[in-house]
């Protein structure tokens, strides 16, 4: 099938196997590492980190995507302990969650300028280590897609038809300006995953059908944050409208388009974070209520294990886009009859 970067080197698209696309070793602003508030010992977040990714071993999960930006928490080394320590395989990647939260120091800095960094951590190395980017994170600001936020994209898009890599956003929001983006630059839609399409503020059926049909993925990648927990922030929703979006999408043929992930800290940095909230919340919550809603079991195998190979592994620069009607999905059953 090909390759995909890991913090530990390559490995084959088809050693992947299970893969919560979307996560976090640990996510915080820039400056949460002097939080006094939240701050904890490295030890502890080091075993509350391992226990987290034990359990996703438990669960038969084999690799975790982590999507923390540039300056946002990433810790490649780190990284390379806890995937040694646990088994599990760390894909860690390039970018920005968003320019809002990108240090001051890139804020200024040419398309040219991101393009080139960002090329060099998928090809070279991240912070003076030989760990690869596997692909470029990119996000929209509070206030919506700013100029920075379109400068970012752009240079991921360039940096990814260069290198192959895919792009992963921070949320779905204004997506016909980032598609206009990535089309502009050459990238196909089917190596973007549009994320957090689920979260309770920006629910939009209309919208993921519309990035689906043209070959994009869309990311249902903030399950778990439920209006039903304690202290559930605002972009959480209740569990059910999060089954029932989600299931919409798949009864509309859209599978294979179809991303899950929880967007789950293994150790909050500079905030609390949801307690009782990690990946693992994937199999043992959401996959049971899917169950119980009656999806068939080869749909897991899509949703955790072939459509992230697919989407992961790195492609030739001369890929087209490939955009799915209806018609042509829906080989795997949905619904149990």
């Amino acid at each position: 099938m090909g390759k995909v970067n890991t913090v530990l080197g390559p490995i084959a698209s088809e050693d992947l196997g299970i893969t919560a696309m979307h996560e976090h070793i640990g996510f915080g602003l820039p400056g949460c590492d002097l939080d006094t508030q939240w701050w904890k010992k490295p030890e502890e977040a080091f075993d509350v980190t391992i226990q987290k990714l034990r359990r996703f071993r438990e669960h038969d999960g084999k690799t975790f995507v982590d999507c923390t930006g540039i300056g946002n928490g990433r810790d490649i080394e780190y990284f390379q302990v806890l995937s040694r320590r646990t088994g599990v395989n760390i894909v860690a990647v390039t970018g920005f969650v968003a320019g809002d939260s990108a240090l001051p120091y890139f804020r200024n800095k040419t398309v040219e300028y991101l393009t080139n960094l960002f090329i060099h951590e998928i090809t070279v190395g991240i912070d003076g280590t030989s760990a690869k980017a596997g692909a470029v994170k990119v996000g929209v600001s509070r206030e919506g897609l700013s100029e920075l936020d379109q400068r970012i994209y752009r240079a991921a898009a360039r940096a990814a038809v260069k290198t192959g890599v895919p792009i992963i956003t921070h949320l779905s929001t204004e997506p016909e300006l980032a598609i206009d983006i990535f089309e502009s630059e050459g990238l196909p839609l089917n190596r973007v995953l549009m994320g957090h399409a689920d979260v309770g503020q920006d629910a939009d059926e209309e919208r993921d059908k519309m990035i689906a049909s043209r070959g994009g993925y869309v990311g249902f990648d903030t399950i778990g944050y439920d209006k039903e927990m304690e202290n559930a922030p605002y972009w959480s929703r209740p569990r059910q409208d999060r089954v029932k979006h989600f299931l919409s999408f798949l009864e509309k043929g859209f599978l294979e388009r179809a991303v899950i992930s929880a967007d789950a800290n293994c150790c909050a940095l500079g905030w609390p974070g949801l307690k009782g909230h990690s990946v693992n919340y994937l199999f043992e919550e959401f996959i049971p209520d899917l169950r119980k809603a009656g999806v068939a079991e080869d749909v897991f195998e899509q949703l955790l294990v072939r459509t992230p190979a697919n989407f992961l592994t790195m492609q030739e620069p001369s890929l087209k886009a490939n955009p799915l009607s209806n018609n042509d999905i829906g080989c795997v059953p949905i619904i149990k009859s």
